[in-house]
């Protein structure tokens, strides 16, 4: 059976999360339950989904020690860096070609989590262990 992943984020405000991933992104609302005493937002692109939980005691122990990258693979990356600026939300790094082969750019969501925006690893190109940061 395939493997598939989710991940859950925990914005100080909800509201401003979801109009990021939707609006900037591109994600699609997939479950709005904004009116639970624990407000919570699903959002999924493609096979990626998203679950935005607005609640303090949510964190908890989850809270990671070190940093954490949300890598996003696109067909179209440049297509990607365009609607993107458009919508004003400055990059870390614009769109450059990588040491590894694969293009990408940078930015963070409104809590500061770092989103990598890339085009697709072709077959031929060097796993995740041959170069490429994971």
């Amino acid at each position: 059976m395939p493997a598939a992943l989710r991940i859950e984020l925990f914005p100080r405000d909800l509201g401003r999360a979801l109009a990021f991933y939707v609006d900037v992104l591109g994600f699609e609302l997939v479950q709005d339950d904004r009116g639970l005493a624990n407000p919570y937002a699903g959002v999924r692109r493609d096979a990626v989904r998203i679950g935005l939980l607005a609640s303090p005691n949510a964190i908890g122990d989850r809270r990671p020690p070190l940093g954490v990258e949300i890598v996003i693979e696109v067909d179209d990356v440049a297509a990607e860096r365009e609607r993107v600026a458009a919508s004003g939300v400055g990059l870390v790094d614009d769109l450059q070609r990588r040491a590894w082969g694969l293009t990408d750019f940078r930015l963070l969501d409104p809590d500061g989590h770092f989103l990598r925006i890339t085009d697709r690893a072709a077959a031929h190109e060097p796993a995740a262990s041959e170069g490429e940061p994971s």
